[in-house]
């Protein structure tokens, strides 16, 4: 009696199977699948059945560094990173022998040929776009595999050294041009600006007079100037009108 009861249990124990919340079990039935089972201990009949339990997890996938050709001809060396989840467990087991070295697979074949669609400028400033392309391509080749793939980014773009040479004097001229422009722009404000006031300056009487004050103050605060002082026409004018009518 004892050994039929101790028998059912260890019966009962090889039989009872835990599925964590992360996971799901894929059964099978006589070599057939029959189910999906959901968390928790659940029972399954020896010999006549069997569990593949699936993380259903987000997983990252490290996709190693491809050498790829651009549209224009420039070589360069591009890595990403790919995230994904089973939905379907099921499929993730039937459709595809390992899910995971498939998709990192499909992810460097996938991306080879987007970089190869597209130059090297287009590369470099539209970054978030290609990754974009990327991840809409590979979800939709493994909807069959019962996986979604959530994102793919681009992580590294390395270029030859002489490229990246020939791209920092690029970027330097641009600066440097940018430069030329701010200064001129400058200048000519500068230079309209000074018009204005000696227009104002020439219209007004005594205003000359008055600014040539206001220089002389502003040099003398230095006692190491040697100050040259012309009298302003205004004064002269002043002086001549003032001799005729002393003639007079």
């Amino acid at each position: 009696m004892y050994y039929i009861i101790a028998a059912v249990v260890v019966l009962i124990l090889i039989s009872l199977k835990q599925i964590n919340q992360y996971q799901r079990g894929v059964v099978f039935t006589l070599g057939r699948y029959s189910r999906t089972k959901q968390p928790g201990w659940r029972l399954i009949i020896p010999v006549f059945q069997m569990i593949r339990k699936v993380d259903i997890r987000v997983k990252a996938v490290d996709v190693p560094d491809q050498e790829a050709i651009t549209r224009d001809n420039v070589s360069v060396r591009v890595n990403a990173v790919i995230y994904y989840k089973i939905v379907d467990a099921a499929k993730s087991v039937i459709e595809v022998e390992d899910f995971y070295y498939a998709v990192s697979q499909l992810a460097q074949t996938t991306m080879r040929n987007i970089v190869g669609e597209v130059s090297l400028d287009e590369l470099l400033s539209n970054r978030d776009q290609i990754s974009d392309r990327i991840q809409q391509i590979v979800d939709k080749l493994t909807d069959p595999w019962g996986i979604k793939v959530d994102s793919v980014d681009l992580k590294d773009i390395v270029l030859p050294d002489n490229m990246q040479r020939t791209i920092a004097k690029q970027a330097e001229a641009e600066r440097e041009r940018r430069a030329v422009i701010i200064k001129a722009e400058g200048e000519v404000i500068a230079a309209e600006n000074l018009a204005k006031a000696a227009k104002i300056l020439s219209q007004s009487d005594g205003a000359m007079h008055l600014r040539s004050l206001q220089s002389i103050n502003d040099i003398s605060s230095d006692q190491s100037n040697t100050i040259v002082f012309a009298l302003p026409l205004e004064v002269l004018k002043s002086y001549s009108g003032f001799n005729k009518n002393k003639e007079n």
